[in-house]
């Protein structure tokens, strides 16, 4: 049994580093920095790095789903995308290294046709059937209804689903009831119309969510649970990229869920995973030292 990762809006990522990013102005840079991304992918490249069994899935089309489909295979990752007759996105990031931040330009992507979705849905049940759990992350590409992940989640039937997104996709999923829903504070006071985090995951929770997640930054993560809520943050403020860092979290809490760990211990490694996210260079990779320097002074408090 592995962990499926769906990225419906698969794309091909391009990051550019530069010492100080300045608005309106030339900058000299280096070739980007080429992989296969989507929330998604970097899930399933963080459970790789991890040593857990991980299965992408998603939409590919065009000469960008060729290369995603090559960069997949090139780092190892089990890949069963979908064909469709629209291109595959590229998104860019743009790290400004000096103060830790980055720009992202991310492409609306492709327009799925009717019969490419119910071909993936097939697909999808049959993956979902022999999977322990099931991540469902980021945008929906143009032409999916916004309750795609809903019919996903009641799909999957068998296994644990995790849902990473935002808006009506992320509201008509919880209506489903996923195990967990992981927005960050943006996302869920942009969702719920709420700005606290205690309101706006109390709105997933009476729609059906399970459990909630919020990401803060360097406040941490706040877990809202069945069993009780609690709140873990990190030693100190880091610097670095912080684009994939939502990601690691998902991909800490997916392994988590998967071996029956304690919701505490499973929100403080998510928190250590997440920092060793943004030490790392591009989304979707950690850096396994930082983590294990990191995890063991983290602890979840009770709310």
């Amino acid at each position: 049994m592995t962990i499926l990762a769906v990225t419906l809006n698969t794309a091909l990522d391009l990051t550019y580093q530069v010492p100080q990013l300045t608005p309106g102005e030339m900058h000299r840079v280096a070739a980007p920095q080429v992989r296969a991304g989507g929330k998604g992918v970097n899930v399933a490249r963080v459970l790789h790095a991890l040593g857990e069994a991980v299965c992408v899935t998603g939409f590919a089309g065009g000469a960008t789903g060729d290369a995603l489909r090559a960069a997949l295979r090139a780092d190892g990752i089990a890949e069963d995308l979908v064909p469709i007759a629209d291109a595959t996105r590229h998104t860019v990031t743009v790290v400004d290294t000096e103060l830790g931040e980055a720009t992202l330009l991310n492409e609306a992507g492709p327009h799925v046709q009717e019969a490419e979705w119910e071909a993936f849905v097939d697909r999808y049940r049959a993956l979902a059937a022999r999977s322990r759990l099931v991540v469902l992350a980021g945008s929906l590409p143009q032409g999916l209804p916004d309750d795609a992940y809903a019919v996903l989640i009641r799909a999957a039937r068998d296994p644990m689903v995790i849902l990473d997104a935002e808006g009506p996709a992320l509201l008509e999923g919880a209506k489903a009831g996923p195990d967990l829903v992981k927005p960050n504070a943006a996302e869920l006071a942009t969702t719920t119309g709420y700005p606290g985090v205690v309101r706006g995951a109390r709105v997933l929770r009476d729609l059906g969510a399970r459990a909630v997640v919020v990401s803060q930054g360097a406040q941490g993560m706040t877990a809202f649970t069945s069993d009780g809520s609690w709140q873990a943050r990190p030693p100190g403020r880091l610097t670095g990229n912080p684009t994939g860092a939502g990601d690691a979290a998902v991909a800490a809490l997916a392994r988590g869920m998967t071996r029956g760990t304690p919701w505490p211990e499973c929100l403080a490694d998510a928190v250590a995973l997440s920092a060793a996210a943004v030490c790392a260079p591009l989304a979707g990779d950690v850096d396994l030292a930082v983590h294990g320097r990191l995890r063991p002074g983290i602890v979840a408090q009770t709310l």
